[in-house]
Formats: structure tokens, C-alpha cells, sequence
């Protein structure tokens, strides 16, 4: 496993459009499992101000798409789909911990290929699931 720091967190909401969540760190990481099946945890520490967003996409247990950016925050963002694992109140703030795949490819390719598939129609559930089709 690796673990590294992480810098800047964004959850991509995909309603009518793609908007851009960006998430306040407080602290946070990110850990390649270099497991069989590809997998990143993704650990926010967060102010307790956004208990209520993430325990909602925890209980729907919806696949989330995020950027995370990692070790310096002029890097480039990995962007990941991923599910919610927990979300956990620790003193005045927050953790939550995401579970999920990273998406290999540049941002402006991911960006370009979801402005497409919208513009195709494709909406909430079905937008990410020809997404991953695609990707």
C-alpha cells in the first residue's frame, strides 16, 4: 500500500449539469490499496458543518465521482469514482471515508467525455453508468 497526502477534495454532483463540490480540508489522505481490484480509500478530515451532505450520500450508497488532489495542490487532480464508507463525527469536526477506483485518464478528457454524454441526455444514474461504460 501507499499512502499519500491528500490536498484538495472536489465531489462532482451530476444533476442537470456537472457541478463542482469543492470540500474545505482540514486534514486528509489517500491510500493506494494495490489491491486486485484497483482500490483507493480516500480519508476527509472536514468541519462538522457538512455532517448532514455526506450522511445523506452515505445512507443512498450511490457511486460519487471525486477529484482528489494529491501530495501538492499545483498537481494535476486524479479523479475517482467511488462510494462513501463511513462518515464519523470526531470532536468538533469530521471524517469521511470514500472507497473507490481511480479513472486514468487527464481531466480535460473526463471532462469533455461527461459534457458529451450529457449533452446526449444522460442523466443521474445512467450518466454514470455509461461513463464507466466509456471510461
Amino acid at each position: 500500500m501507499k499512502t499519500f497526502k491528500l490536498k484538495k477534495l472536489e465531489i462532482l454532483d451530476h444533476n442537470e449539469e456537472i457541478e463542482q463540490n469543492n470540500i474545505t480540508l482540514l486534514d486528509g489522505l489517500i491510500i493506494n490499496r494495490e489491491d486486485d481490484n484497483s482500490q483507493w480509500i480516500i480519508e476527509a478530515y472536514i468541519e462538522k458543518s457538512n455532517f448532514e451532505y455526506f450522511s445523506k450520500l452515505y445512507e443512498k450508497q450511490d457511486e460519487i465521482m471525486v477529484q482528489a488532489t494529491i501530495t501538492k495542490e499545483s498537481n494535476e487532480p486524479a479523479t475517482f469514482i467511488t462510494r462513501v464508507l463511513g462518515v464519523n463525527e470526531i470532536g468538533d469536526d469530521m471524517n469521511v471515508l470514500f472507497m473507490g477506483k481511480i479513472i486514468d485518464r487527464r481531466k480535460n478528457i473526463v471532462e469533455d467525455l461527461l459534457t458529451d454524454l450529457i449533452n446526449q441526455g444522460f442523466q443521474g444514474k445512467e450518466l454514470l453508468e455509461k461513463f464507466k461504460e466509456l471510461a
